[in-house]
């Protein structure tokens, strides 16, 4: 069955992306960098604001949603086109092109951004990523 497709970072993608995620609980290895990041889209072809997102690692598991953390380590601000090449194409080389071009904007722990950059994906996130790809329209 071919599986629905929602626009990238809508509720409806969000709260799918989640699920897939939620199957592979406890089989993925725990993150390999604690991180606390908070992300802004800007210029979302749906609705009327920037899309606001967080990742957090801190403990021990990867935590993706909308929303924001208190405190975090890191904020990148980012478009939503690129932002979309790097989540759901999976291509960190777009999101060094963007950071070159002075498209990514990001306040707080650099090193943080260079750690997350540094990792090999583990098989399980490869196969995550694979899913994600096949539930965006």
């Amino acid at each position: 069955p071919k599986m629905a497709k929602y626009q990238f970072l809508t509720p409806e993608w969000v709260a799918a992306a989640k699920a897939i995620r939620e199957e592979f609980e406890g089989e993925s290895p725990a993150p390999a960098h604690s991180v606390r990041m908070n992300q802004i889209i800007t210029e979302v072809p749906f609705g009327d604001t920037d899309v606001k997102a967080f990742m957090d690692t801190s403990d021990g598991a990867l935590n993706l949603d909308l929303g924001e953390l208190e405190n975090p380590d890191l904020t990148v601000t980012v478009d939503y086109e690129t932002a979309k090449a790097i989540i759901v194409d999976g291509n960190p080389q777009a999101g060094m092109q963007a950071f070159m071009a002075g498209k990514i904007k990001v306040e707080g722990d650099m090193t943080k951004m260079m750690a997350l950059q540094a990792g090999a994906p583990d098989p399980q996130a490869v196969e995550i990523a694979n899913k994600i790809k096949e539930i965006t329209a």
